[in-house]
């Protein structure tokens, strides 16, 4: 997408400072122990993750940020149950995601995990309501018709519920998803490139309203990005390449993440491309 706006709410404007990667946190959402990924074997063997150690504090907006080739998006697939990591584990809360089997994971996914995309996924039968209750009528849980309100305002979807996806913008579309992700109150969003498919002032929009939900909702989210104007909207990047954490930004700038951007990119120039 286009460069977005830098945000203004929530970050200060001496923000942008790099901090030691693991510094401390009140509290943890999830947790990631020497964590490896690899493809292959022999000598086609790709290291994906190269033995991560990462934190995701709770309650905050975290952005995972590097260069094609970098690791981002297997990183978040693995911190969701989404893949198996080769080695390490990775712990959702106090729960051990690398310990469970597959209907475990795919039952903490339904009830404890919210997913936002870069394509919308909805169903486009389904109306916005519709769309946003379904995984919810697919767990056999009730409606909190007082959270779903909150949703709706905080997302300004009061009047577009009765509305199906081929009725609404792209970046009402992934409002309906933000909300759809949110509505089960898990422990954590993972967002995976949200803005990805969307024009300037929309993506502005879907990164001002997962802030909000940080913010006013006190939502963990994790945001996959190589955006840095989109990372500025977080509380803490963490800088990936070459399956490893190279650093981390506390407060970040749309300046400082592209200067940490800039660095990634110089190393990653200078060694083979590993996995998206």
């Amino acid at each position: 997408m286009d460069t977005l706006k830098s945000p203004s709410p929530g970050h200060p404007a001496t923000g942008g400072t790099a901090v030691a990667t693991g510094a401390t946190r009140s509290a943890s959402a999830v947790t990631a122990t020497g964590l490896t990924k690899t493809y292959g074997r022999g000598e086609a063997t790709v290291r994906a993750l190269d033995g991560v150690d990462v934190t995701i504090a709770a309650g905050a907006f975290t952005a995972i940020m590097g260069p094609s080739g970098s690791g981002k998006s297997t990183l978040m697939h693995l911190l969701a149950g989404l893949d198996d990591a080769t080695s390490g584990t990775v712990d959702l809360g106090s729960t051990r995601l690398t310990a469970l089997d597959d209907k475990a994971l795919t039952l903490l996914r339904r009830d404890r995990v919210g997913f936002v995309f870069q394509s919308f996924n909805l169903l486009p039968m389904l109306t916005a309501r519709q769309n946003i209750l379904l995984p919810l009528d697919l767990a056999g849980r009730d409606v909190d018709g007082v959270w779903l309100d909150v949703l709706v305002q905080t997302l300004g979807l009061g009047q577009r519920l009765a509305h199906r996806p081929g009725e609404l913008s792209g970046g009402q579309q992934q409002r309906v998803a933000i909300a759809r992700a949110l509505v089960g109150k898990p422990d954590v969003v993972f967002a995976d490139e949200p803005t990805g498919n969307l024009d300037t002032r929309a993506g502005a929009e879907v990164l001002s309203f997962l802030r909000r939900s940080v913010r006013e909702l006190g939502t963990t989210v994790v945001m996959v990005t190589h955006d840095p104007s989109a990372a500025a909207y977080a509380d803490r990047v963490l800088l990936i390449a070459d399956g490893r954490i190279a650093g981390d930004i506390d407060d970040p700038t749309p300046e400082a993440a592209l200067a940490g951007l800039d660095a990634l990119r110089s190393l990653a120039d200078a060694t083979p491309e590993v996995v998206r």
